[in-house]
């Protein structure tokens, strides 16, 4: 098993930043794809952003990219959403999944082979 905790939500005007943070912990000595997704008020959950474990490929929703980073620390267990120039249409409930793989470079953006997902965390961006 392993568990997701995400972090570093909160309420930011438009054109600002937001960093999130997700910490993995359990069984953490299998390799896993990690990912963002979100969902946004009466909104089905949507992808965001994709990273491999080696962290040699990423990938990113159109609605996001240029302004997106992911990026992961794998000694901290940790993977992260730079998110900058944010727009009042980024708001949303933010979740951390984790996908295993035996690919170092495979990146996954479908909710549906995700193993793991965080509880979510609020992102709120106001015009």
């Amino acid at each position: 098993q392993v568990q997701l905790v995400e972090s570093g939500g909160g309420l930011v005007q438009a054109g600002g930043s937001l960093r999130l943070s997700c910490v993995a912990s359990g069984r953490t000595s299998s390799r896993y794809a990690m990912a963002w997704f979100r969902q946004a008020p009466e909104k089905e959950r949507e992808f965001v952003a994709a990273i491999s474990w080696s962290a040699g490929s990423t990938i990113y929703a159109d609605s996001v990219k240029g302004r997106f980073t992911i990026s992961r620390d794998n000694v901290k267990n940790t993977v992260y959403l730079q998110m900058n120039s944010l727009k009042p249409e980024d708001t949303a409930v933010y979740y951390c999944a984790a996908r295993r793989t035996s690919f170092r470079d495979s990146t996954f953006a479908s909710e549906d082979g995700m193993d793991y997902w965080g509880k979510g965390i609020l992102v709120t961006v106001s015009s």
